[in-house]
């Protein structure tokens, strides 16, 4: 049983944010504050946040009239052979119009801000940043956070990163040390884990259904946790991937995550929230002869679709956000955000002044061309809504094909609510090879190749196993209906239905 813990995701908390930013304040907010435009300036998410009585406020950004700076070493933006960016993208709200044709042009140049063009320019991008990121991407991105999350408590921040991947990798290095056990979900994405290993920290797997981590199993993990046995200490960090889980697919919903949330505060856990996958909630499932739910109707009606994030419930400063542009933008980029307490984000800083500094700055040019000067809040909403009834569509390609070709007597699934993947079960235990001795490794990659020789690329489960030390009791294949051509997707599946058959004689 999962612990029995009042938890009120506006009540819990001493702090009111008053007059969040909504689509509709944006603008007027904007009037208020003042972007620093100059080459490094000092920025941080505080100058960018709507008010509330007991925020701090964030100080008049200072510049010195006729100072002359000798004291950063800051090459000199003449000797940037790189004048001027084009970008052709498309227009709010018609999406599905060819680019080329109707899409408008953004231009970024060396000078745009001298010549009283834009807030942010080539002199500037391609120089050196702060680790914060620009103050124009960062502006845009924690306008975005309120928005959509509108985190219930007053100190939260937000800095830029090089993607969820570096985020990971740098939150490890704050928050445990060498020989510390983490939790995360039975299977979980493989990087994650590969990032956590060779810094000498340890996982412990948290049982999953198909809403991902099961609370009572966090609780009962933590409640028994024995520090002789283990050789460590009781862990105090859970990674979870809450929506559209890599690689089941899994959303958790709300009432999931306060329980999760409850546990955390039991145990006085802190979450990293890994959540590239937030915007990709796609349409509830529907057979082909049943009328489809309509998608919404408004930007609200979008953003009252989404579950909430661990964020938006955190009362206690206990959740580190990772957030990024890579599976609705572009992976490219590597550009993403985090949101956390003021305390946490300041380690953030401090680190990244030593190792990645800061993205890209053609990276943060172009997306702060695209976000801030083409679409807006507005048009980056009406963007994510296009992605969420796309891949709505290659979803049910996806699990329609499976309905059609896949044998019903050894594989099953649950139609995913959100991301990229479908998690497919198979009953291995039905392989004739199990009489002969087969393991279930045996078996997982005998499927795996003869889907390979058929002409289909599946990826095992096991590879995505947080404890291999445990025995694996059953046997899944994570299949992605992001990246085929929509017109393949059946043809995969059905591929891979003929290699199950052959392998099962059926």
């Amino acid at each position: 049983m999962s612990p029995s813990i009042d938890i009120d995701i506006r009540e819990e908390t001493d702090v009111v944010v008053s007059n969040p930013l909504t689509i509709d304040s944006v603008t007027t907010w904007r009037t208020k504050t003042t972007v620093p435009t100059g080459t490094a300036p000092f920025t941080s998410s505080e100058m960018f946040k709507s008010p509330s009585p007991i925020l701090k406020q964030a100080a008049d950004y200072l510049k010195i009239p006729g100072l002359i700076s000798l004291g950063g070493g800051l090459p000199s933006s003449e000797y940037f052979p790189i004048e001027e960016i084009n970008l052709r993208v498309p227009n709010s709200p018609h999406f599905e119009a060819a680019t080329l044709k109707s899409g408008g042009i953004a231009t970024a140049r060396k000078h745009d801000i001298r010549n009283k063009i834009s807030q942010y320019d080539l002199e500037v991008a391609l120089n050196y940043s702060q680790s914060t990121g620009s103050p124009q991407l960062l502006r845009f991105v924690t306008e975005h956070v309120e928005i959509v999350h509108c985190p219930p408590y007053s100190d939260w921040q937000c800095i830029l990163t090089s993607g969820n991947t570096s985020a990971w990798d740098t939150a490890l290095r704050i928050l445990v040390e060498k020989g510390d056990y983490i939790l995360t979900e039975e299977y979980t994405f493989s990087s994650a884990l590969e990032t956590a290993f060779p810094l000498g920290v340890r996982t412990v797997a948290v049982k999953m259904d198909t809403q991902g981590c099961l609370p009572e199993s966090l609780d009962e993990t933590l409640t028994d946790w024995d520090e002789s046995a283990r050789g460590a200490r009781k862990p105090r960090i859970l990674y979870v991937i809450p929506t559209g889980q890599n690689p089941t697919g899994a959303t958790q919903g709300l009432e999931r995550r306060l329980e999760l949330y409850r546990v955390a505060q039991k145990h006085d856990l802190f979450i990293v929230e890994d959540d590239p996958y937030y915007f990709l909630q796609i349409e509830p499932y529907t057979p082909p002869d049943e009328p489809s739910i309509p998608p919404p109707s408004s930007h609200d009606e979008f953003l009252k679709a989404l579950v909430p994030s661990f964020l938006s419930i955190d009362v206690d400063g206990r959740v580190l956000r990772l957030d990024s542009f890579s599976k609705v933008i572009s992976p490219g980029s590597r550009a993403g955000w985090i949101v956390a307490s003021e305390q946490i984000v300041d380690r953030f800083i401090r680190l990244f002044e030593c190792s990645t500094q800061n993205p890209s700055g053609i990276s943060q040019i172009v997306l702060f061309k695209l976000l801030d000067e083409q679409w807006g809040h507005p048009g980056y909403l009406d963007w994510l809504i296009h992605l969420r009834m796309h891949y709505t569509e290659r979803r049910n390609t996806m699990v329609q094909a499976c309905e059609k070709f896949l044998p019903l007597a050894v594989a099953s699934w649950a139609p995913p609510s959100a991301g990229m993947f479908h998690w497919i079960q198979v009953d291995w235990r039905k392989h004739p090879g199990v009489r002969s001795g087969m393991t279930h490794d045996s078996i997982e990659m005998a499927i795996f190749k003869a889907a390979v020789d058929r002409g289909v690329l599946v990826s095992r489960g096991s590879w995505f196993r947080a404890d291999k030390s445990l025995i694996e009791e059953n046997m899944f294949f994570r299949v992605t209906f992001a990246a085929a051509p929509a017109d393949k997707i059946s043809e995969a599946i059905r591929r891979f239905a003929d290699a199950l058959r052959a392998e099962f004689g059926l």
